[in-house]
């Protein structure tokens, strides 16, 4: 049996292909081993979101080399979309696909087999307009299900790479997508994340469908399907239809990102976000009146070229004014080949790296406050796993619907499963519980949730 070995960098979306590659070759009777491990064929899929990215790919593709220099070793993902050729450099790379036509792999590896040719398989992202089906019916790790229901960004913010290496916005078919869910549903997943590289932009390219319509479509079609989780969402994407929809819901989990990446109306416009801070501000307030205990995430850039201390003080104070539940806080990183790597008045890493203390601070003390909102509550957890080096085996980890991260005594066949636990000591990163009961599947309901 040939064996394939994968190494998967960067986002979501990326593992979520990983998978389907996988899946691709499980059907041509290939078996997975460990990338570690001494493979016929080395997959790494690719992240080229900053020059970093780029840097550990190319690590990560010479390590595979090493591995073993008679394997094929194929590179795939957003690295090989933007620089195949740089890639090909490599002594050793064989195979290079981009975030298109990986339904080719395959065919291409078969090929270089026989000619031992290298070949690049990059076409132009940009005139592509249509999403490419990879079925992903479970996932190697057990507990939570991606579902990747869109492609593509038209944006074009001034610090982001990913349009040209993930093209323009294309949807999934909404029946592919519910029938996809309802296959992972069937594998035994209670709850589904909604993912994509710009996701609730999902209908933008249609006429008669949207966003709002495939949320009410998963809640009513997929069968035992417990969660939705909406992996991001942009505050201009938060229509009154979607709020209604959110409003209405009883599936769809109290937690929403929402990436704000400035709090400063001139440094949004640097960036080219499409929106001011009071627009952002005013859909918050508009969806925490529909959904209450809502928990918003959210990330920030630190240190945009030009950031003054009043405008990085503008974001410090908004962070203030909305409460978030967590904030993911970034310093500015200069990705080549985008306008704000080009930019004047760079700020100095020093000042950078202070201000982003001064957030990651701010934010840690706003996510204690959120939890110590539940403390003593009873809460529904997925358990994903059990908590790594510990003398207790049985103290599990997982997330609430409006995500917590909770540890409680419990026993390996909860894992995947809804079960209650009481917090009873609330904190950040972690929060620590009780278990109270599994829940009962023939009269579950969101709406005693805190009984």
């Amino acid at each position: 049996m040939p064996t394939v070995a994968f190494h998967t960098l960067g986002c979501k979306v990326n593992h979520y292909e990983t998978e389907g590659i996988w899946n691709m070759f499980k059907a041509q009777g290939y078996e997975r081993v460990d990338f570690e491990h001494h493979s016929d064929i080395y997959v790494i899929n690719t992240c080229t979101v900053t020059n970093t990215g780029d840097k550990k790919s190319r690590q990560v593709i010479r390590r595979a080399i090493r591995k073993n220099p008679e394997a094929v070793v194929c590179v795939t993902g957003c690295y090989a979309q933007t620089s195949p050729g740089e890639i090909m450099e490599i002594p050793g790379v064989d195979i290079v696909v981009g975030t298109q036509n990986r339904k080719k792999m395959i065919e291409y590896i078969e090929e270089h087999q026989k000619t031992r040719e290298p070949i690049n398989g990059v076409a132009n992202i940009m005139k592509n307009r249509v999403f490419e089906e990879m079925d992903v019916p479970e996932f190697t790790d057990r507990t939570r299900a991606s579902l990747k229901i869109q492609e593509g960004c038209n944006n074009f913010c001034t610090f982001c790479i990913i349009p040209w290496s993930r093209g323009l916005l294309r949807s999934r078919d909404p029946e592919s997508v519910i029938n996809q869910a309802q296959k992972l549903v069937d594998a035994g997943y209670k709850e589904i994340v909604l993912t994509g590289i710009h996701t609730a932009g999902y209908g933008e390219d249609m006429n008669d469908y949207n966003f709002a319509r495939l949320l009410k479509d998963l809640e009513s079609k997929v069968d035992g399907l417990m969660r939705i989780r909406i992996s991001s969402i942009e505050a201009s994407q938060i229509t009154d239809e979607v709020i209604e929809v959110l409003d209405q819901s009883e599936k769809i989990v109290r937690h929403l990102h929402i990436p704000l990446q400035s709090g400063s109306d001139t440094v949004l416009e640097r960036m080219r976000r499409k929106y001011s801070s009071d627009f952002y501000f005013e859909k918050v307030e508009k969806i925490k009146k529909a959904l209450p205990d809502l928990a918003i995430t959210s990330d920030v850039i630190v240190g945009f070229p030009g950031e003054t201390e009043e405008e990085f003080m503008e974001t410090y104070n908004f962070v203030k004014k909305v409460g978030y539940s967590e904030l993911h806080v970034f310093p500015f990183s200069k990705r080549t080949g985008t306008p704000a790597a080009r930019m004047d008045h760079q700020v100095e890493d020093d000042v950078k790296n202070d201000r982003v203390h001064r957030l990651i601070e701010l934010s840690n003390q706003q996510a204690k406050e959120y939890a110590s909102k539940y403390e003593n509550e009873v809460l529904e957890v997925i358990p994903e796993e059990h908590v790594q080096d510990q003398e207790d085996p049985n103290l599990l980890i997982g997330y609430t619907d409006n995500y917590l991260k909770v540890q409680f005594q419990g026993t390996p066949d909860m894992i995947g499963k809804i079960v209650r636990v009481k917090i009873n000591k609330a904190g950040y990163p972690i929060n620590e519980g009780t278990f109270v009961r599994i829940m009962d599947h023939a009269t579950h309901s969101y709406v005693n949730a805190n009984a």
